[in-house]
């Protein structure tokens, strides 16, 4: 089933790249990433080309719950613990700027904007709310106490934050589409220095972008080490009483509640790729308990890079690869990143200092509880006896029962039943997938 975005929106048709061109920046990868960083960069008198492996907003960005917004869960009270207060501050700042940039842009794009509260609730224990509370505090943001009586389910109450926003994405991206060269049904089978070799021919470019949600290239910079990848789930219902607000969970995992028009767009029942978790099942199930007159009219997933810090990695690629960039590893929160990202990415092709470059600089230290997590899902899967075998980098994939697919819990490559590849980081089908 499509998602609620793909049948409320008619996306423009681009062609496949036949021949050789040349352009000053190529991006690869159409998703809201990959489109706002070409966007920036042609504002700013730059020549771009993207090129798009499906079609634009066919991964990630088609399928989000398209919140805008700079609360990212409970992570301020983390990053102050971590980082300390002047970068803390950096990553808000940051993230408050791309909600005012789309609230710029979306003042001649129609595309739903609607101003919300977003609200991180708890079910049973305010304490970390508290401490969440206090970091705000000490990063000067006027974040509130919520009761959360809009829920349907009884909680210890949340944190929110006013003025925030929602979207439709693709009826956002179709007007940025519009102004670029983009082509679709392109897939970079691989990269020699700035020249993209295609099927069907080259693009030449200066600078690259890779924004393919999770890169490619698979040795230089270590994101087979730094990202793993987390499947979420979203239904959406019909007659349901109206909500005022966005909610989220503060536990991993949690439920997200938004409307879309007269529609609310339930999520959650996330789980690392390959690995089981609620699924659809926990959202239907949920909805049958706390909206028994709901009627389900959509239901789609999503798939999310993780990072191993909660920031994403945005900058040059890796120390000995000049000239390319990427943008990846949004945790969940694609939307505010995306554009911040875009942003940094403009700067640094232009030669502008950006206050985030350093902050989300792909080269930043590894040393994180995560990176040990990551190399021994890798170990044990690519040491597991199994006749099905990821063809990006070997690991054993699991059946996935809900979603009747092929899925690798290393990197979080995905295929269908009969091996037709769904997800990256793989380029290739599987061989033999029976």
């Amino acid at each position: 089933m499509n998602s609620l975005w793909h049948d409320t929106a008619r996306l423009p048709y681009f062609p496949p790249l036949r021949g050789e061109i040349k352009t000053d920046v190529l991006v690869i990868g159409a998703g809201m990433a990959g489109i706002l960083c070409a966007w920036q960069l042609q504002q700013s008198g730059v020549s771009c080309v993207v090129a798009e492996a499906d079609t634009i907003a066919s991964g990630t960005t088609g399928n989000t719950t398209a919140k805008i917004t700079a609360q990212h869960g409970l992570i301020y009270h983390q990053l102050l613990d971590h980082l300390g207060q002047e970068k803390a501050k950096r990553y808000l700042d940051a993230n408050l700027q791309a909600l005012s940039r789309f609230r710029q842009l979306a003042q001649n794009i129609p595309c739903d904007f609607q101003e919300e509260s977003h609200t991180v609730y708890e079910l049973s224990d305010p304490r970390i709310l508290d401490e969440e509370l206090s970091a705000l505090e000490q990063l000067g943001y006027p974040a509130q106490w919520d009761d959360c009586r809009q829920l349907p389910m009884a909680t210890a109450g949340g944190i929110r934050f006013p003025d925030q926003a929602r979207f439709h994405p693709l009826k956002f991206l179709n007007a940025l589409a519009q102004e670029l060269t983009i082509y679709e049904n392109t897939p970079v089978q691989g990269l020699s220095g700035t020249t993209a070799v295609t099927d069907h021919g080259k693009i030449h470019a200066r600078n690259v972008i890779i924004a393919t949600h999770f890169p490619f290239p698979r040795f230089a910079g270590g994101y087979f080490m730094k990202l793993y990848q987390q499947r979420s789930y979203v239904i959406a219902l019909n007659q349901v009483p109206g909500l005022s607000g966005m909610y989220l969970g503060a536990r991993p995992n949690s439920l997200s509640l938004r409307m879309q028009g007269e529609q609310l767009l339930l999520g959650g029942g996330g789980h690392r790729t390959g690995k089981e978790g609620g699924g659809w099942a926990e959202l239907e199930q949920f909805a049958r308990i706390h909206y028994p007159g709901s009627t389900l009219t959509h239901r789609w997933a999503a798939q999310d890079c993780m990072s191993l810090d909660q920031l994403p990695y945005v900058g040059q690629y890796g120390p000995r690869t000049p000239g390319i960039f990427v943008a990846t590893g949004f945790n969940k929160w694609g939307m505010t990143t995306s554009m911040v990202a875009a942003e940094v990415l403009r700067d640094q092709i232009l030669g502008r200092e950006h206050p985030c470059s350093a902050l989300f600089s792909p080269s930043r230290s590894m040393m994180h509880p995560q990176l040990w997590v990551n190399l021994g899902e890798s170990a044990r899967n690519f040491l597991s006896l199994s006749p099905r075998r990821c063809p990006h980098l070997g690991c054993r994939l699991e059946w996935n029962s809900q979603e009747h697919s092929w899925d690798c819990p290393c990197h979080g490559s995905r295929f269908s039943e009969s091996g037709t590849l769904l997800e990256s980081p793989a380029q290739k089908n599987l061989k033999n997938p029976s």
